[in-house]
């Protein structure tokens, strides 16, 4: 799909195809036009509220064609505006003094002369007159062709030379002009004129034409239809070329873009990971009455850690989001997963890369009913990062900006609602923000970014739609097919089966959870065959906690009498490494400024994100980590030394043996020697890749061909992942690591089973 805009013809880009935008003067033909078609179509077609509102419609149907009404080489204008001039101006002297013709007409061939002069240094012009320059065109066009030459025909009393001209003149006239409405909008417009002048000029003039007409013009429809044939090839072949040309482009941009992000990844994810060090080693003043640092000066180095953790991490976000408008949106139907609306949402808003603590409160995730729909994470997840960053620009000079996403169940369309209180965007604008390369007060942007979103919608086999009131609001809506009920079963079905052993044998107990929402959890934890209690406060969840061995804690995040972190920070001080998950109802409550629990999840809570959580919480457990990791080995091949020495980080604390390669035929030759239970590697290497290393083990014959494999990289896009499928790696995750997800997946490519 493209990704790309027609270049203008006078911009002073460097390309050798342009086109040429016409707007003609001559409205009343064009308006006559729109109101004959109205007339017929309306009761069929449109269902507008006013006469104008149709109108406007018929015009934006009609665009496409005035867009396509004439294509011409750049590099060949001066070349037409060349042989135009000559052809005019020499052409009076054969025809008035070789030929001996009764009629030629001086000043009207110097007229042509001039403008098709002129065609030679139109694109020099300033930018200021760049919107009559289609007027101007156009103007040339009529005047050096249809105009002069029907003059001519009918001042010389259809002789037979001018005869031949006018066919002449038609069959150039089309292949100027592509399009065949506009092509007899150029040339009745042309011809109309040329008889208006004939008749004011010489009022009595006879005329006795001695062609046979029926002849003439079966030789005239001829060449018009052989000059459309031969033009509408031209036009198609320059249209390919542009499209191979801008294609070229864009393969370039995005591998600079890959390179840049691969290369900036490291040294960032550095950062982070040492940032990440000295927060965890850093005292908490007031708990530690050890430190000698004094207790404002620990909170003031802890909030510019902080601060640079953020700035890191939107540095991180900007890479993913550059890289992500690029990326082939491709995605075939095997690809396409049920997802929870309600889930990837919150999620995607969790992990966003926010510049400050205000753009996060800005943003609202309001409760809602949840939905399925079949998609790809990634590029959704990208798609609301697109929408968010304009937002968020937008609302940037607007006190009191807000976002508000919502979820909306219909009966032939599920949605997700994304609204702003920005300034709104402009009508004349809002009809262009979906096409490529298209950008409006944003200094910087690419103009692929909502483009992107509306090819990702495609694929879902969904739409997205923008609403917007200049002052008030802009509303973009995420619109995705329903699922068979059939799907949705299967479904559920699939998620129970998964999460069943994860959950076989443990208790969890329900502290502070509303009656409203008690019922439902039930229902959604019954099929796991779990054991289900309830606390009503924090003082009786510690005494069943101590009495009864539960595995996990689910706390409402208000629990009575001091919240859900309290009481997992009272559970840790007693020595237990049980789990807390909170619960929220609150549309601004995040999982960064709560501290102690282990997950958070929203309420009415969807099932995908109560299972999850609840799994994620149980599988990061540290004793339960250690005692199923203890034994292992695992061989790490990176080329960078600090990549390496972050996963041993991760990983030695849990008992797991590590072995280092810093390339694919490293790792092989340690493989040969050492029995590994996973190779995790870098897909990017020097010497040999994760790719090729992958495609040599799996066709081995040797004892560890079946190795577990995950791969990393800093660009992770469909043609990347696909890549990694093909060459037989398992599963893969994106740098820089964050220790949850890469723990979680390393303990299930390694089939680790939870023990009671």
């Amino acid at each position: 799909m493209r990704t790309h805009r027609r270049p203008d013809l006078y911009s002073n880009t460097q390309s050798n195809v342009s086109v040429i935008l016409p707007e003609f003067a001559f409205q009343s033909a064009l308006i006559t036009t729109i109101k004959q078609r109205f007339i017929v179509n309306r009761s069929k077609k449109y269902h507008a509220k006013s006469n104008r509102d149709l109108i406007l419609k018929e015009f934006v149907h009609l665009k496409g064609y005035l867009k396509e009404g004439t294509l011409v080489s750049r590099d060949n204008t001066k070349v037409i505006g060349l042989l135009g001039a000559a052809s005019h101006f020499l052409l009076y002297f054969v025809y008035r003094y070789g030929f001996h013709l009764p009629y030629e007409n001086i000043w009207l061939r110097l007229i042509a002369t001039f403008l098709c002069v002129s065609l030679m240094f139109i694109h020099n012009l300033p930018s200021s007159f760049r919107p009559y320059l289609s007027y101007y065109w156009h103007i040339t066009l009529i005047v050096s062709l249809p105009f002069l030459f029907t003059v001519s025909l009918i001042m010389n009393n259809f002789h037979e030379l001018w005869l031949y001209s006018e066919i002449v003149m038609v069959f150039i006239l089309m292949m100027f002009v592509p399009n065949w409405l506009i092509f007899t909008l150029d040339l009745s417009f042309g011809v109309i004129t040329a008889i208006v002048f004939c008749l004011l000029s010489t009022p009595n003039i006879q005329l006795h034409p001695t062609f046979n007409i029926p002849e003439y013009g079966i030789v005239m429809a001829f060449s018009i239809f052989a000059g459309y044939i031969f033009s509408l090839s031209n036009w198609k072949s320059l249209k390919e070329l542009e499209r191979q040309k801008a294609e070229e482009k864009y393969l370039a941009l995005e591998a600079l873009a890959g390179s840049i992000a691969h290369e900036m990844r490291n040294p960032l994810s550095q950062i982070r990971h040492n940032i990440d060090e000295v927060l965890h080693e850093l005292p908490h003043g007031a708990e530690n009455k050890a430190v000698s640092i004094p207790a404002s000066a620990i909170e003031t180095i802890t909030k510019r850690l902080t601060q640079a953790e953020m700035a890191v991490n939107r540095g991180l976000h900007v890479i993913t989001m550059t890289l992500g408008n690029f990326r082939n949106t491709d995605v075939s139907k095997e690809e396409l997963k049920c997802l929870s609306a309600m889930v990837i949402t919150r999620k995607a808003i969790e992990e966003y890369g926010y510049a400050s603590e205000q753009e996060r409160l800005m943003i609202n995730l309001w409760p809602g009913e949840d939905f399925l729909f079949l998609g790809e994470e990634n590029n959704y997840t990208l798609v609301l990062y697109n929408l968010l960053v304009n937002a968020i620009h937008a609302l940037h000079a607007v006190p009191g900006g807000r976002i508000d996403l919502s979820l909306q169940r219909g009966d032939t369309a599920n949605r997700i609602i994304i609204r702003d209180n920005g300034p709104g965007i402009a009508p004349k604008i809002l009809s262009k923000i979906f096409d490529p390369f298209f950008t409006s007060g944003k200094k910087g942007g690419t103009g692929l970014g909502l483009a992107f979103c509306q090819r990702v919608m495609h694929s879902f086999n969904g739409q997205i739609t923008c609403k917007s009131i200049e002052g008030s609001y802009t509303e973009f809506i995420l619109e995705f097919p329903l699922l068979g009920q059939a799907a949705i079963r299967k479904y559920e079905s699939e998620l129970y089966k998964e999460y069943a052993p994860i959950f076989s044998g443990k208790k969890l107990l329900l502290a502070g959870i509303p009656a409203e929402y008690a019922p439902l959890l039930r229902r959604q934890l019954s099929p796991l065959q779990i054991a289900l209690d309830d606390a009503e406060d924090s003082d009786k969840a510690l005494d069943m906690i101590g009495a009864n061995g539960y595995g996990i804690v689910l706390a409402n995040i208000s629990l009575p009498p001091s919240g859900a972190e309290k009481l997992a920070k009272c559970i840790r001080n007693k020595g237990m490494d049980i789990p807390v998950v909170a619960c929220s109802s609150s549309t601004n409550t995040s999982i960064n400024t709560i501290k102690g629990v282990d997950a958070l999840i929203s309420m009415p809570p969807a099932l995908p994100e109560l299972l999850g959580a609840l799994k994620s919480s149980l599988e990061m457990v540290r004793n339960t980590l250690k005692e199923s990791l203890s034994g292992k080995t695992v061989l790490v091949a990176d080329d960078l030394d600090f990549n390496r020495r972050v996963i041993k980080l991760m990983l030695n604390k849990l008992g797991v043996t590590i072995h280092e390669a810093s390339n694919g035929l490293e790792a092989l030759n340690i493989l040969n020697t050492q029995a590994c239970d996973l190779l995790i590697i870098d897909l990017r290497m020097p010497v040999l890749d994760g790719f090729d290393t992958a495609k040599r083990i799996r066709s081995s014959q040797a004892s560890y061909r079946e190795i577990p494999i995950l791969g990393l990289s800093g660009n992770l896009d469909n043609a990347t992942l696909r890549m990694a499928r093909e060459s037989g790696i398992n599963d893969s995750l994106i740098k820089p690591l964050k220790i949850k997800p890469f723990l979680q997946k390393v303990s299930a490519m390694l089939k680790i089973t939870q023990p009671d």
